[in-house]
């Protein structure tokens, strides 16, 4: 049993070093810290019959409760742009390459990360369906007399006279990242999909300083 744990230490170790010089942001400690961290999840996880990683619902688990999302088609959409590969799980390089952004991603690269999430067919383009359909899923509503679809049409219309450079209509990658460059909040503007500081710093605190199994 200590062989193996030894060995394992050994695999997670040589894990580490190789994720660490692929993926942004992250070095060799703490990329084996998050090796571990995705090794207890996935040993929480109740469907263990697949070793390919994390599945939807653990995922979103982990969104809800570590970084406080509570929006169910943001964090859907936030398991794709982990799941690079479209297999339904995340896997343990997936996992890390996504954090790596999620957590402390530039600018460019959240950018590149919140369009993903908000294109919901992958065509390159932010929809006016599209914009209707995540406002409508974020945007806590109250019981009114007024139709809140047309509110949220309303401001489906308002958001592209602001962020649609080129009036076609809809917003391609280009004008979403004029509209972000020239005024940051409106990285998230259709809906919350990167963490708060608060979350941030809790997580990394909770996975960078614990100390790692020897």
């Amino acid at each position: 049993m200590a062989e193996m744990s030894a060995m394992n230490r050994k695999l997670i170790q040589n894990l580490a070093a190789s994720l660490s010089k692929q993926v942004k942001h992250v070095n060799k400690t703490e990329a084996e810290c998050l090796i571990h961290l995705f090794n207890r999840h996935l040993e929480d996880q109740s469907d263990r019959r697949v070793g390919n990683g994390l599945d939807r619902g653990t995922f979103r688990n982990i969104l809800h409760k570590t970084f406080g999302m509570t929006d169910d088609m943001i964090m859907d959409r936030v398991f794709r742009a982990f799941d690079k590969d479209n297999d339904s799980y995340v896997g343990v390089k997936e996992w890390i390459e996504g954090l790596s952004i999620f957590l402390r991603g530039t600018l460019d690269e959240k950018i590149k990360y919140c369009f993903d999430v908000y294109d919901l067919n992958g065509d390159g383009y932010i929809s006016r369906e599209e914009m209707f359909h995540l406002l409508k899923s974020c945007l806590i509503r109250q019981p009114t007399e007024e139709d809140p679809d047309e509110g949220i049409k309303d401001l489906v219309e308002l958001t592209l006279k602001k962020m649609d450079y080129d009036h076609d209509g809809k917003l391609s990658y280009a004008d979403f990242e004029k509209a972000v460059n020239d005024e940051n909040l409106l990285l998230e503007a259709f809906g919350t999909c990167l963490p708060d500081v608060e979350s941030i710093l809790a997580f990394e605190l909770h996975a960078f300083q614990e100390p790692v199994d020897s």
